[in-house]
């Protein structure tokens, strides 16, 4: 069964190693290109803290450090868990 906690970003971290275009013709190498980024979570579950990261895709916009986010964990294994 799923449980629900409010999570912190701690970190977000760009991807610079995985460019995605965002324009057909571009003038230099990095115009029109966005990136990925992926966030490191902290929960806390009964007293035990646990970290989650997720990878955010280039199109979407990062969460801020320190903003709060909904963790969805399992039960019975609080480390598995998914971030909304």
């Amino acid at each position: 069964m799923e449980q629900k906690t409010i999570g912190t970003v701690i970190s977000v971290k760009k991807q610079w190693w995985l460019k995605v275009n965002t324009k057909p013709v571009r003038m230099h190498a990095l115009d029109g290109a966005t990136f990925p980024h992926i966030i490191k979570v902290r929960y806390v579950v009964g007293g035990k803290e646990y970290f989650k990261r997720k990878w955010i895709r280039a199109c979407d916009q990062p969460p801020a450090v320190g903003a709060e986010v909904t963790v969805l964990y399992d039960e019975n294994k609080p480390s598995k868990s998914k971030v909304l």
